[in-house]
């Protein structure tokens, strides 16, 4: 006989060296002319799958151990599959070696594959937003659940209908029957292929309430569905922001190495001339490289919030793709909602708040369930028979009966009603009641974040409308500035020092402008993210 195994773990290894053992002493016994060469040749009885390398590499060793007449090294061998089994680390001082795994363990490839971004492609944010939307497995982890909730319900609902079923019965019984002065032997044996029926009639609302909760528990799962794409949407507007932030940092950095590397050059224009010294070039040449060394970092900050992004959408960060300058998004003049109606919406769009108003519904409805336990239960159950049922039958001391003809069926109306369980209903209704009161304050404290989160969200967004407005007219004379500065540097009427600080402060002025700008969309996502509005309306 030969022996196939399909495991994939130590239980295999032991198992096949349990076989090369008992193959070695009994299969092929000592004799006289025994040897490990001849027990070698004997064909081993496991049949090794390709997909189990470990068990093959085991057995083609000691088979070779066997050939060069080592068959105590054979015996160690065998012996060291069930020995050496996988086991927990052996001291607590150092890390567990991995190769010790028995079958290496490899993170698994994606379910789906990811979509590929076009990398000569600008995207806007509402093309990524449905991208991570698609692609983003979290989704698919709600989009699950809620399945699951839905199939609760169908399983609720099925209860409400009679339960048929198809079965064979054979039964052979022998008893005693009391004839005259004696107890006479009887035996009966019967075989029918029948019909079962079981069904709850009346329950006094029991299934109701029951299907009533599921109904909720699945509303829950649906609001719990729209909070997770919520979520990923704010997640995709806040780095492709970041993105736009950082972007617009490395412009700023282009540009202020540009205009330090133009002063530099008029610095050593005006030295040749005789109309500057040294240090004022050298002043200079360390702007420029001050300049640089803020590019480089912000090159890199490029790089790290691109893989964020990438991330968010479900894809590698290694993928490459573009998105459009922040300086071609027009700025907001204002808020469009007023925060009475910012909170207005909160608490009717938003989906973690609604999941907890559908929880404390299927809580209410678990009580009333728990409360319908109390009553009687009506219901039918029985079978009939499909057909003919064959019977036979023998007394003592008389001849057996075949019956091929008779019609079977049995039938009962139940009224089941539970008098005493100690008090196991009274425990399950009161953790039930519990349940509800939990659900109910959970309601109350979520209500009290999501206003307070909507004000926080309001305030911090007017607060960065009104930087933005600041931040523009900083550049605006930041760069008058610089350019007035310049041109006086260039008559001879200003010093490199002035011009340097007037570079300097361009810079800061750039890098303020476009932190302001990128600060105020993502503020006002924020506040569409608190108020369950960005579910309906992309970005702001």
């Amino acid at each position: 006989m030969r022996w196939a195994l399909a495991f994939q773990s130590d239980v295999a290894r032991a198992f096949c060296s349990v076989l090369l053992l008992s193959h070695i002493a009994f299969v092929s016994p000592p004799s006289a002319n025994c040897d490990s060469k001849s027990i070698a040749r004997q064909e081993i009885p496991v049949e090794l799958h390709a997909a189990d390398p470990e068990v093959r590499s085991l057995i083609d060793t000691a088979t070779d151990k066997l050939e060069s007449d080592d068959l105590q090294g054979a015996l160690k061998l065998a012996a060291g599959g069930i020995v050496f089994a996988q086991k927990a680390p052996s001291i607590p001082d150092r890390p567990w070696d991995v190769s010790l795994a028995k079958p290496s363990l490899k993170a698994p490839s994606r379910l789906f594959p990811a979509p590929t971004l076009d990398p000569a492609k600008i995207y806007t944010l509402s093309e990524l937003v449905n991208i991570a939307e698609q692609n983003n497995p979290e989704t698919r982890v709600a989009w699950e659940n809620a399945k699951a909730r839905a199939a609760d319900l169908g399983i609720r609902r099925s209860t409400l209908y009679p339960t048929v079923a198809a079965a064979v019965l054979a039964d052979s019984h022998r008893l005693g029957m009391f004839f005259g002065t004696s107890f006479e032997e009887q035996t009966v044996e019967t075989f029918s292929p029948v019909f079962l029926l079981d069904y709850i009639i009346f329950d006094f609302g029991q299934r109701s309430q029951q299907i009533s909760a599921s109904k909720s528990d699945l509303l829950a799962a649906n609001f719990q569905f729209n909070d997770v794409h919520r979520k990923i949407i704010f997640q995709v507007m806040q780095d492709y922001y970041q993105l736009l932030d950082s972007k617009g940092q490395q412009d700023a950095a282009e540009a202020n190495l540009k205009n330090a590397r133009t002063v530099q050059e008029a610095a050593e224009d005006r030295l040749q001339h005789g109309l500057a010294t040294l240090p004022d070039v050298l002043e200079a040449r360390s702007a420029a490289a001050q300049a640089d060394y803020s590019l480089q970092a912000a090159v890199g900050a490029t790089e790290i919030v691109h893989g964020d992004l990438a991330t968010a959408l479900g894809i590698s960060p290694t993928a490459q793709f573009e998105v459009e300058s922040i300086q071609n998004i027009e700025m907001p003049d204002d808020i469009a909602d007023t925060i009475e109606t910012s909170l207005n919406k909160a608490l009717s769009l938003r989906p973690d708040l609604m999941q907890r108003v559908a929880e404390l519904r299927a809580a209410g409805a678990k009580v009333k369930a728990e409360f319908r336990t109390y009553f009687p239960t009506l219901s039918i159950d029985g079978n009939v028979g499909m057909g003919r049922t064959r019977s036979y039958g023998v007394q003592i001391h008389l001849p057996g009966i075949y019956s091929p003809t008779i019609q079977s069926w049995d039938l009962r109306l139940g009224l089941t009603w539970t008098l005493f369980d100690g008090r196991a209903r009274e425990d399950r209704l009161a953790r039930a009641q519990a349940n509800r009161k939990q659900a109910a304050a959970t309601v109350d404290s979520i209500r009290d974040q999501v206003e307070n989160q909507v004000w926080s969200a309001y305030s911090t967004a007017r607060t960065a409308l009104r930087q933005q407005k600041a931040a523009a007219a900083l550049l605006a004379a930041a760069t008058e500035s610089y350019n007035s500065a310049l041109e006086s540097y260039n008559y001879g009427v200003r010093t490199e020092i002035d011009v340097v600080a007037a570079q300097r402060t361009l810079a800061d002025a750039r890098a303020v402008d476009v932190n302001a700008r990128t600060q105020l969309l993502t503020t006002l996502a924020a506040l569409a993210y608190q108020t369950g509005d960005l579910l309906y309306r992309r970005h702001p």
